[in-house]
């Protein structure tokens, strides 16, 4: 009997290896956990970016070269705002704007983000489960050298231009991990806990700044899998690097892995990075990580998977999980 994997997903380098990862295990054996750190309200909307772009990749409504929105996209909404003088530097498409009013819709009647989710999930016929990381809001910002920023006018309005001096996760502390997802990580069943190769900063750490779930993966007994978004020092997409050397941490894959290294028993680091020297006790796997086809996204998620399973027995999960 097959078991399930839970990868932990934000940003378009994460939908990429959820997909792969929908493609080679049986349907229903994958759980994703959305970041929501990037949510917001906007011209009366709660808008979910993450979770979207999770559920319009693994619908195949996706825009295959923005990464983000949906394919085949119109812009009259956008064109009228402006003409009335609205604000425009966060982009609404026609058809996307459906998504955003029947999230707010169902959330002003009182359901929850994750049943929101849910419902979205069936009716776009996503096989694949998706949570997102709490039904309670956390919001990321970013201090600069002049000011605090919510994280939507730092990376969409500013085009990550300001200097990034520090980050937070408001509400982090006191959010609650979604049960199911607390479930699965403290049960047996679990054959892997994935981190996709997405931004640390962005993406990943806002989940992981919920205590419970940092705990949780942290005393798991099914391995742990990380990949590097970063290759020979740079990002695939994305403000990874600049904001690693702007924190003063050094933009390479090392330093990813040393960010997540009490959490992970292997790190998958490209080609390019078959030197990287990674903590104690991690297992060092090389792949190609540079995912521009399908092909290459089902390629990285078997990797990821044989490496979890190579693992499951190491002697490190031995002693970090009970």
């Amino acid at each position: 009997m097959s078991k399930p994997v839970l990868a932990i997903a934000g940003g378009i380098g994460g939908a990429k290896l959820v997909l792969g990862l929908s493609r080679v295990l049986e349907q229903g054996d994958l759980v994703v956990v959305g970041n929501t750190g990037d949510d917001f309200n906007h011209l009366g909307f709660a808008i979910s970016p993450d979770l979207d772009t999770l559920l319009y990749t693994l619908s195949g409504l996706a825009d295959p070269v923005r990464g983000w929105g949906r394919r085949r996209e119109t812009w009259k909404f956008m064109a009228a705002l402006e003409a009335l003088g609205g604000p425009t530097w966060f982009r609404l498409g026609d058809a996307d704007l459906a998504m955003h009013a029947e999230r707010t819709r169902r959330l002003a009647a009182g359901e929850s983000l994750s049943a929101v989710t849910e419902a979205l999930r069936q009716k776009l016929g996503v096989a694949t489960r998706l949570l997102p990381m709490s039904d309670d809001p956390v919001r990321t910002r970013l201090r600069t050298s002049t000011e605090w920023l919510d994280f939507q006018d730092y990376f969409v309005r500013l085009r990550c231009e300001p200097e990034v001096r520090e980050i937070a996760y408001a509400g982090a502390g006191a959010a609650r991990a979604m049960p199911q997802v607390l479930d699965l990580l403290r049960g047996d069943e679990l054959r892997a806990v994935v981190i996709c190769p997405s931004n640390p900063f962005l993406s990943i750490e806002p989940i992981l700044a919920i205590p419970e779930m940092r705990a949780a993966i942290a005393a798991c007994r099914a391995p742990v899998v990380a990949v590097s978004p970063i290759i020979a020092g740079q990002a695939v997409k994305g403000p990874t690097a600049k904001m690693m050397r702007e924190l003063g941490v050094e933009a390479s894959a090392a330093a990813v892995a040393r960010r997540y290294a009490d959490l992970l028993d292997a790190f998958v680091v490209d080609e390019a990075d078959a030197g990287a020297i990674l903590p104690e006790g991690v297992a060092r796997i090389i792949g190609r990580t540079l995912m521009l086809t399908l092909g290459d996204r089902k390629r990285l998620a078997r990797i990821v998977l044989a490496a979890a399973d190579s693992c499951s027995a190491g002697a490190r999960a031995a002693e970090r999980k009970p």
